[in-house]
């Protein structure tokens, strides 16, 4: 199943190589349609990252439950030598 971020590192090559591609095509300068297309790839990215964060899945563990881990006896650090 392809998810969102799947989507938008697909997405990313595509307006590159599209906008900067279409634009040549209409008359822009390569480095001027190659700037504006990198500048919506980086707006996508920065869609990814910052508007539709990418968060970590809530475990299903009750919040008790992990203050029930046994403590370790007070063991020091390991000499490797």
């Amino acid at each position: 199943m392809t998810g969102y971020y799947d989507l938008v590192l697909g997405l990313i090559p595509l307006v590159l190589f599209g906008v900067s591609g279409t634009l040549s095509l209409a008359g822009v300068t390569l480095t001027s349609a190659a700037t504006v297309a990198a500048a919506v790839g980086l707006l996508i990215v920065g869609h990814a990252l910052f508007v539709n964060e990418p968060v970590a899945p809530e475990s299903n563990v009750p919040t008790g439950a992990a203050d029930e881990t046994p403590q370790s006896s007070t063991v020091g650090p390991v000499n490797a030598d």
